[in-house]
């Protein structure tokens, strides 16, 4: 059978900007090998899998895999999957609600459609988790991974340290513009130090936003490394994560970020994060644009 694929650019509204996402419309009847597979062969930091709601309060039930493994929540997949599937609606003529609700492995995951008029022009989605804080690294030990020095690696407002909202990631924060513009992983030392309490991943940023960076229209410059020692253009739940970091160690009820990541790459991208305590406990959101770049069918070889 054809099934059917969109791809979408996340955090940005110009295509061939901000960080892909391949979602998988009729992904039901495959198999989690096939689904790996698939995601191998698209070759994006994360593929998304839409299958019928396992709950009809639910708007579908939804997987999501990077090229080597299946993952429980991620950000800019969500926010990717949610537009495309508002996008075709409102082309069908049956518009979403103005809330997406996926069944995930790491929980349940509102996104909300972000809409210019009519259009459908982005998404923000509530992280599955409360923040939780993990390990600790040395500085000097991150600094390696990323080919620093441990001066570039601040330490007055949080150690580098394994943090989660639904997915964790080792954050780290360092010095200058600069630092985080000269980062390159290192496999040896990354193998050192990670997997972590879960993570596998390098969040690096920065409060440097230099007034003469083309990008300074922000709170905070990033970027994030993935053990296979590639760059991701836009991370939402890592980005979640460091915004609920933040907030916390600042005992602060409400705070919002501007988050630029993907420059040096060539895909700049903008996330909006938001940390806000409301009654017992604190959300945490994330949200930017998106455009649809691709669309396409693919027939599985030896199927019918």
């Amino acid at each position: 059978m054809k099934r059917r694929y969109v791809t979408a650019d996340v955090f940005s509204d110009i295509p061939f900007e901000g960080n892909p996402v391949a979602v998988v419309l009729d992904a039901e009847g495959l198999s989690t090998q096939q689904m790996q597979l698939i995601a191998a062969e698209f070759a994006y930091s994360e593929t998304t899998f839409v299958l019928p709601p396992r709950d009809s309060s639910h708007t579908a039930w939804v997987r999501i895999f990077t090229p080597t493994r299946e993952i429980p929540f991620a950000g800019h997949p969500n926010i990717g999957t949610a537009f495309v599937l508002a996008t075709q609606a409102v082309a069908g003529g049956k518009p979403l609600p103005d809330t997406l609700v996926f069944d995930e492995a790491g929980g349940l995951v509102p996104v909300r459609q972000m809409k210019d008029g009519n259009a459908v022009v982005g998404g923000e989605l509530i992280a599955p988790e409360s923040l939780s804080r993990r390990s600790a690294v040395q500085a000097d030990q991150v600094a390696a991974c990323l080919s620093l020095d441990a001066g570039d690696i601040m330490t007055d407002v949080h150690q580098p340290r394994v943090v989660s909202v639904g997915l964790p990631f080792l954050v780290v924060e360092l010095a200058s513009r600069e630092a985080l513009r000269r980062c390159t992983p290192n496999p040896v030392a990354y193998k050192a130090t990670l997997p972590l309490d879960g993570a596998v991943s390098i969040y690096a940023y920065t409060r440097d936003v230099a007034l003469h960076d083309a990008a300074s229209d922000c709170d905070l410059q990033a970027r994030m490394f993935t053990p296979r020692m590639t760059e991701d253009p836009a991370t939402g739940s890592a980005t979640a994560a460091t915004v609920a970091l933040l907030a916390t160690l600042r005992a602060a009820p409400q705070l919002t970020l501007r988050v630029r990541q993907g420059v040096d790459m060539g895909r700049p991208s903008l996330l909006l994060a938001q940390f806000e305590v409301a009654g017992d406990g604190a959300t945490v959101r994330v949200g930017g644009k998106c455009v649809i770049v691709m669309t396409g069918t693919f027939t599985l070889a030896g199927q019918a």
